[in-house]
């Protein structure tokens, strides 16, 4: 098995993000599934174009993408990307679109193909917070969850697709307010590795509640 995981550079005035961090950190190979690791710019459009390239070049099973959440305090897994780029502020190019589809023509949304409540159940027995997520937000994350299932979609070879949050890193709330949640680099990258792990194990979900009530 070979697993494209993608963490995004710096953005938003941000001197480091703790998604390629982590990435670069992954082990090479876990539970016998090659790891392949790629960085990703934080732009509208060239982050898919970059994905499309090493999909293309290394055929893998599954595309597993991490993004910064700042302000979430848990690795949230998310369950659905939808077809809207609504970006709040501007990437790192400083394109700004507004209620523009990610895919023009293409479906209102796609769920993610990972075991995402397998993923959350495995990460809390390791005492690692997690817990399913409905929304991705409308910047360039969802732009790549969506995008990267897209593709998955319209891919003659079976590919899955997932997409993960993590919460800022300690050094990055040194300057937030009071209370902002963090957590550190080495908990990420163990909380992102049993996540490979889970989807390894895993070729369906389990079935438990992941729900949230508002």
């Amino acid at each position: 098995m070979k697993i494209l995981v993608t963490g995004f550079d710096p953005f938003g005035g941000e001197r480091i993000n703790p998604a390629i961090e982590s990435v670069k950190k992954l082990p090479d190979t876990i539970l016998g599934a090659d790891i392949i690791k790629l960085e990703i710019p934080t732009v509208i459009g060239k982050s898919l174009d970059k994905i499309k390239e090493a999909v293309k070049k290394e055929s893998p099973d599954v595309v597993l993408s991490i993004g910064q959440a700042g302000g979430r305090s848990d690795i949230t897994v998310e369950r659905v990307g939808i077809n809207i780029d609504d970006c709040r502020i501007k990437d790192n190019e400083g394109n700004q679109p507004i209620d523009t589809p990610v895919v023009k023509d293409g479906p209102a949304a796609y769920f993610v193909t990972i075991p995402i409540k397998a993923i959350v159940e495995k990460l809390r027995t390791k005492g690692i917070p997690a817990s399913v997520s409905n929304s991705a937000g409308t910047f360039i994350c969802n732009h790549v969850c969506y995008g990267v299932a897209h593709l998955a979609a319209s891919s003659k070879k079976p590919m899955k697709s997932g997409f993960i949050h993590i919460p800022f890193l300690p050094e990055q709330v040194t300057d937030k307010p009071p209370l902002t949640p963090s957590m550190a680099l080495d908990t990420i990258v163990h909380g992102i590795t049993l996540a490979i792990e889970a989807i390894i194990e895993n070729d369906t979900d389990i079935k438990v509640s992941g729900g949230k009530i508002c």
